[in-house]
C-alpha cells in the first residue's frame, strides 16, 4: 500500500487515470479536502511521458471543475448560509473561510469567479458562495467555465510542457552516459598520473 499523499496520488492516477483526476478536481471544487490541483499536475506530467492523452485529460479535468463548482453552487443556493456554517465544519467549511470568500465577491464582483481557481480557498468555496449570495446561475456557469478553462489550461499545460522537457533531458543524458563515463575515467587517470609523477619527482629531489 502507498504511504503519504504523493504516493497515494501517484497510485490513484496509475490505477484510475483520467477518472482520478476528474473526480479529485470535482470533489475539491465544492469544498471537500481533495488534492485536485496536485492530481491535475501529476496527471499532466504523466501525459508528457505518454501514459495519458493530454487533450482528453484536460477536457475531463475541465468538466470535473465545472461540475464540481456547480454542485457547490447548488449547495449554497438551496442549503443557504446558515446550514453551511452549522454543518460545514465537518468537511472544512468554516464561517471564517466563507466570510473571507464573501469579501472577495463584495470587492471584485462576479468576475472573481474567473480567477478564483488560482487561490486555494476561493477555488474550494467560490461556487458555494455564489449560490449563497443568489448569483444568477447562467452568469455563474459562464464565468465558471471560463475560469476552469484558464486554470486547467495553465496548470495542465505547464506541467505537460515541463514534463516533456525533463523527459527529453533525461533521454539525452542517458545517451551521453557512455561519453561522460569515458571522460570521467580519463580525468581520474590524468589525476592519478599527475600525483604519481609529483610523488616520484619529490623522492628524487
Amino acid at each position: 500500500m502507498p504511504h503519504g499523499l504523493p504516493a497515494v496520488i501517484s497510485h490513484s492516477i496509475h490505477d484510475y487515470g483520467y477518472f482520478a483526476v476528474a473526480i479529485g478536481i470535482l470533489l475539491e471544487d465544492f469544498g471537500l479536502p481533495a488534492p485536485g490541483e496536485t492530481l491535475l499536475i501529476t496527471g499532466a506530467i504523466g501525459a508528457s511521458t505518454g501514459s495519458l492523452n493530454i487533450y482528453l485529460l484536460l477536457l475531463l479535468a475541465w468538466a470535473g471543475a465545472v461540475v464540481g463548482d456547480n454542485i457547490g453552487y447548488a449547495i449554497g443556493n438551496f442549503g443557504g448560509h446558515h446550514l453551511l456554517v452549522r454543518y460545514g465544519g465537518r468537511i472544512g467549511i468554516t464561517a471564517d473561510r466563507l466570510k473571507h470568500v464573501e469579501k472577495f465577491f463584495d470587492h471584485y464582483g462576479g468576475w472573481v469567479i474567473v480567477f478564483a481557481r488560482f487561490v486555494v480557498i476561493l477555488r474550494q468555496f467560490n461556487g458555494i458562495v455564489a449560490g449563497t449570495l443568489g448569483m444568477h446561475w447562467l452568469h455563474f456557469l459562464v464565468l465558471n467555465a471560463i475560469g476552469a478553462a484558464l486554470w486547467v489550461g495553465f496548470w495542465g499545460g505547464l506541467a505537460y510542457w515541463l514534463g516533456k522537457g525533463i523527459f527529453v533531458y533525461v533521454q539525452e543524458f542517458h545517451q551521453l552516459t557512455p561519453l561522460l563515463v569515458a571522460v570521467a575515467v580519463l580525468f581520474i587517470i590524468g589525476v592519478a598520473a599527475y600525483i604519481w609523477w609529483h610523488f616520484v619527482r619529490s623522492r628524487r629531489g
